[in-house]
């Protein structure tokens, strides 16, 4: 759920397609009907605005043994986004760290206007933007890697498959109870026909490259779904998921004496030239991540973010390699 429209996901080509604020697609106490499962949801209330389309809560009628009960019904006049996050949702069905879809189907409005809707695990805290911002403080540095490290399986296994994510933003990582962080909102991941990445139509300017940003570069590539991972991750520690960090707050983060210059390298690293802005950037999100001294034949694994001890920020400028090739 994204309720923000200065952070929301933007087309570099054309301005962001936007909802009439004042126009809400469904109405409290409205029930929809699911003619896929058969299962009917009744509407609580609205949740919020974000580039897909509008997201409200609902209840489940009557019994499933699939299908929790309280849900969050997403909602859209438009059929692409809603037919990837219907199809990653089949894909990433029942990972742990992935916000799991229960239903996708349309719904047929009196005027003949057709919309599409999402049937959503309901993350009770909300996206992580706004859990940090009620908090008011940054997660302990071990918290942060381990949770870190969940988004990491997730992005891992759309990787092996050279689809890209490229919307890793706080407003896209969801809190469950725990607290839990999960990955949602597949809506603009595309498949890459070859590992030189896709055309940097669409990206949210809260975490993308700023090489990215400026037209400079004109792929997005796997490494740079990693240097957003890099920039949730200075967040948690940082505890402010309202703008994206620069390397002086970076260096005043309340983590490890070797977690600062792993995650200053990663900031700093958009502002190296381009010839060696990429590279740069996957080791050292390798390094903020804690792959440090691996052998160069190691096997990148989520595990190894959790596991690998932290004694070189240098050693994690050899892990080049492995990320981008691991992540690519």
């Amino acid at each position: 759920m994204k309720n923000t429209s200065t952070a929301t996901t933007r087309s570099a080509t054309s301005g962001q397609v936007r909802l009439d604020q004042a126009r809400y697609w469904l109405v409290p106490a409205q029930l929809v009907a699911s003619p896929e499962t058969r299962l009917t949801y009744r509407v609580e209330r609205f949740l919020g605005e974000g580039g897909f389309g509008q997201v409200y809560l609902a209840q489940r009628l009557g019994r499933s043994s699939s299908v929790a009960e309280t849900v969050c019904i997403k909602i859209s006049p438009r059929i692409d986004g809603w037919l990837r996050e219907a199809y990653f949702g089949q894909l990433l069905d029942g990972h742990p760290r992935a916000i799991r879809v229960y239903d996708a189907f349309p719904l047929f409005r009196p005027d003949g206007q057709v919309l599409y809707c999402l049937a959503l695990e309901y993350a009770r805290h909300g996206d992580l933007r706004a859990y940090l911002h009620r908090a008011g403080q940054g997660w302990a540095e071990k918290a942060a890697r381990r949770e870190i490290a969940g988004i990491l399986e997730v992005l891992g296994k759309l990787h092996r498959g050279q689809m890209l994510h490229r919307d890793l933003t706080p407003l896209n990582v969801f809190v469950c109870e725990g607290p839990c962080l999960k990955l949602g909102d597949f809506g603009i991941v595309r498949q890459q026909s070859s590992r030189h990445g896709i055309t940097a139509h669409t990206m949210n300017t809260l975490t993308a490259p700023s090489e990215i940003i400026a037209g400079a570069v004109p792929k997005w590539q796997a490494r740079d779904d990693v240097y957003q991972v890099g920039q949730l991750l200075g967040m948690l520690v940082k505890g402010d998921a309202s703008a994206r960090l620069r390397t002086p707050e970076v260096r005043r983060l309340a983590c490890s004496a070797l977690g600062r210059p792993r995650t200053t390298t990663v900031v700093c690293a958009e502002g190296a030239p381009w010839t060696t802005a990429p590279a740069l950037r996957a080791a050292c999100a390798a390094s903020l991540l804690g792959l440090l001294r691996m052998p160069v034949n190691a096997r990148w694994t989520p595990s190894s973010v959790r596991n690998t001890p932290t004694s070189s920020a240098a050693g994690g400028l050899r892990s080049a390699s492995i990320i981008s090739s691991a992540l690519s």
